[in-house]
């Protein structure tokens, strides 16, 4: 196991394609990064979005991302929390987009991304994945290291993180 500086467990690249898929079929929230035409500032869009034969898919309706589709790479991030494992995690996936019909997507209309929008896009943004990287972070580590300088309140010193979620539900 390989972990980064901050003590972030980095993820090889079979288990960042099981949590897309993972995420995929749970259906959480995606994050798109692409540069809209003739801009020079990232757009970041959420997304639901379908994990198939190493594509991320994204419905799509008209307007900036479907035009941006064609113009070059794109980025996907999503994230989640492993309950088993009290820890959080994040893949960023990186490749080249394109527009594509439900015929050559591989994916039959019942299978596509539930866009959680009121009027959905009629195409499919494909992005063939070239890389993907990932971290896990250790949800107990960090509530010990912030929790030295906790305030009684149980926020941080700055007083507006709580250092201890809810993670069990009621």
């Amino acid at each position: 196991m390989w972990t980064d500086q901050r003590g972030s467990e980095i993820l090889l690249e079979p288990e960042c394609l099981r949590l897309l898929a993972v995420a995929a079929k749970q259906g959480e929230i995606g994050r798109l990064a692409y540069c809209p035409p003739g801009g020079r500032t990232p757009v970041v869009q959420p997304v639901n979005f379908v994990y198939r034969q190493r594509r991320i898919l994204v419905a799509l309706g008209a307007g900036g991302l479907a035009d941006a589709v064609s113009r070059g790479p794109m980025s996907f991030e999503v994230d989640g929390f492993d309950t088993d494992r009290v820890q959080f995690w994040s893949v960023l996936a990186r490749g080249l987009a394109v527009a594509l019909g439900a015929r050559e997507a591989g994916v039959s209309k019942e299978f596509w991304p539930n866009p959680l929008v009121p009027v959905p896009g009629g195409r499919i943004c494909a992005i063939r994945i070239d890389t993907v990287s990932g971290r896990r972070f250790l949800v107990r580590s960090t509530i010990a290291r912030l929790g030295a300088g906790r305030s009684q309140g149980g926020l941080d010193p700055v007083g507006d993180v709580a250092l201890q979620p809810d993670i069990g539900g009621s």
